[in-house]
């Protein structure tokens, strides 16, 4: 709940695929967003570029995780290679399975085919039930699975419980993630800025002129001047001048009120560019008031 207040509706939402992914799982709970097609993509790069270009009318991707953090290829595209805006946040429980074509020992298990976000969130699990195991990169976990489906050898996929319905496999192992409180932030994206409802969240990149003591506070104390609540804050690399970063921010509520308003503005008087990835309606959990 809490994702969107309204109904909003479009032809065609793309989402990382194929099917039996996790993000196409968030993408058939989104309350309020109404779709005529689904159009699965291979990398989360691609979902976004399909919305850039025309192909798409909005995007669901995967933009954080509880273990692993956040969700690079996500942000950089964001930040530098899309101008399109969040419009709206899910959070969900995820549980990853070991899943192969028939029963068998996890002892008989030669490869695990695995999203590299996936396997991280279960590496711990991974190097206690499957030692020396080499793990095969895919770009989502239902891939993985489909490659495990289609292959003769004694591999293995960590994915979904949809996966395994879709492709038709065993789950050898259930909860295969290092924590049960595994969780993962899926965001819509669009062209359009979402309007305000009072309960919002904005999320924008800073970009400074140059790596000098006291840059980064003179970023933050806009916010804390003004009572903001920071929910998150992550430097990344400007892919640009090796040591040149960008800051990634999260904060309580929306552009067009008047304190955030005013924090960026002043941003932009001090920093060279003040990039907004969207105001959007914060996630709340089941039982959360408003």
């Amino acid at each position: 709940m809490g994702d969107v207040t309204s109904i909003m509706s479009c032809d065609r939402v793309a989402y990382l695929g194929p099917q039996g992914t996790f993000t196409e799982e968030a993408l058939l709970k989104w309350d309020g967003l109404r779709y005529q097609e689904m159009v699965s993509f291979p990398t989360v790069e691609e979902a976004i570029l399909a919305v850039e270009e025309g192909q798409a009318d909005k995007a669901v991707v995967p933009i954080e995780n509880s273990i692993e953090g956040s969700v690079n290829a996500t942000l950089d595209s964001l930040a530098f290679e899309a101008d399109l805006f969040i419009q709206g946040e899910m959070v969900r429980q995820v549980r990853h399975h070991l899943l192969a074509r028939e029963p068998m020992p996890l002892s008989e298990v030669k490869r695990v085919i695995s999203h590299p976000q996936a396997a991280a969130q279960c590496r711990r699990h991974m190097v206690e039930l499957l030692p020396g195991v080499e793990v095969e990169a895919a770009n989502s976990t239902s891939e993985a699975a489909m490659r495990v489906a289609e292959s003769r050898e004694a591999v293995a996929a960590l994915g979904s419980g949809l996966a395994a319905e879709l492709y038709g496999l065993t789950v050898l192992r259930e909860g295969m993630e290092d924590h049960p409180e595994n969780r993962t932030r899926f965001v819509l994206l669009g062209k359009e800025k979402a309007p305000p409802t009072g309960h919002d969240k904005t999320s924008l990149v800073c970009f400074i002129y140059q790596d000098r003591p006291g840059m980064l506070l003179q970023i933050l104390q806009e916010f804390a001047y003004r009572y903001i609540n920071l929910t998150k804050i992550e430097s990344r690399p400007t892919k640009e001048v090796l040591g040149e970063y960008c800051f990634f921010i999260d904060c309580e509520g929306h552009e067009q009120d008047e304190v955030m308003a005013s924090a960026l503005k002043c941003l932009q008087c001090k920093l060279p560019q003040v990039k907004m990835l969207g105001s959007y309606p914060r996630w709340r959990e089941e039982g959360e008031g408003a």
